[in-house]
C-alpha cells in the first residue's frame, strides 16, 4: 500500500497559477470510416475563462475534449495549446492539461485520500502538505468523511466526486471536464460550480461538456453548441 506522511504544513503545494494560456481549435472534425462523431467546430479559451459544450449525446461533445486532451487525432483543423499541438504523449501537453473523459484509473488497495497523495507525488507536490491539502480539497466536496474508504465502497455519486477531486488535485492550466455534473445532486452540483467558478479567479482555462443549464448559466463565459451528424 502507498505509504503516506501526516507532517506539519512547511511547504506550500503546486499552484495552478502560472503564466496565461490559450487553447484553440480550429474548424476541428472528426471522422472514422466515414462515420461522422464531430462536425468542423470552432473554440478558443484562454486563463480565467470557460467555454460549455452545450448539444445532445452523440454529437461529439467527448470527441471534441478527447481531441482537445491529445489523445485523439483529429481528421481535419488543428487543436493547439499556445500554438502548439495537443498530444497527451507529449510531457508539455500533459504537464499542462489536466481532463476528465471517462473514468480515471483506480486502485482497490488505496484509500481516496492516498490516491490524491499520490496523484500529488507524481506532478512534484510537497509531501509535507499532501495530506493536509487533499483533505482540503474533499472537505469542499463534502467527502471529507470518505478519506479512508477504498473506492469500490463508494457509492455511484461519491465516485464521481473522487474522480473529480483526483482531476482536480493536479495542477492544470487547463481543466476539460465531460459532464462532470453526472450522478451529482442539485447541492453537489453547486458546490461543483462554486469550486470551478475559484479555478477560473485563479487563471485557469476550462472547457466543460454540461447538461445542467443552471451550472452552465452560473460558469460559462461562452456556450459552443455542438451540433451532431
Amino acid at each position: 500500500m502507498f505509504s503516506r506522511r501526516r507532517q506539519a504544513a512547511s511547504e506550500p503545494g503546486p499552484s495552478p497559477l502560472q503564466s496565461p494560456v490559450t487553447l484553440t481549435a480550429n474548424g476541428v472534425g472528426k471522422q472514422i470510416d466515414g462515420n461522422v462523431l464531430l462536425r468542423p467546430t470552432d473554440l478558443t479559451v484562454g486563463s480565467g475563462e470557460c467555454v460549455v459544450l452545450r448539444g445532445p449525446n452523440g454529437s461529439g461533445k467527448t470527441t471534441l475534449l478527447r481531441i482537445l486532451a491529445g489523445t485523439l487525432e483529429a481528421s481535419e483543423g488543428s487543436a493547439t495549446l499556445d500554438e502548439q499541438p495537443l498530444d497527451e504523449r507529449d510531457p508539455a501537453t500533459r504537464a499542462r492539461v489536466a481532463a476528465l473523459l471517462g473514468s480515471p484509473t483506480a486502485y482497490r488497495d488505496l484509500t481516496v485520500v492516498d490516491h490524491l497523495v499520490l496523484i500529488d507525488s507524481t506532478w512534484g507536490g510537497a509531501i509535507d502538505t499532501a495530506d493536509e491539502r487533499a483533505d482540503d480539497l474533499l472537505a469542499t466536496l463534502e467527502i471529507d468523511h470518505l478519506t479512508e474508504r477504498f473506492p469500490h465502497e463508494l457509492s455511484s455519486g461519491q465516485q464521481q466526486l473522487f474522480h473529480l477531486a483526483m482531476v482536480l488535485f493536479r495542477p492544470a492550466r487547463v481543466l476539460l471536464l465531460d459532464e462532470p455534473e453526472q450522478r451529482l445532486d442539485t447541492h453537489k452540483r453547486g458546490l461543483l460550480s462554486d469550486l470551478l467558478l475559484a479555478r477560473k479567479a485563479e487563471g485557469v482555462a476550462l472547457v466543460v461538456a454540461c447538461h445542467d443549464p443552471d451550472m452552465t448559466t452560473a460558469i460559462a463565459d461562452r456556450v459552443v453548441d455542438i451540433v451532431g451528424a
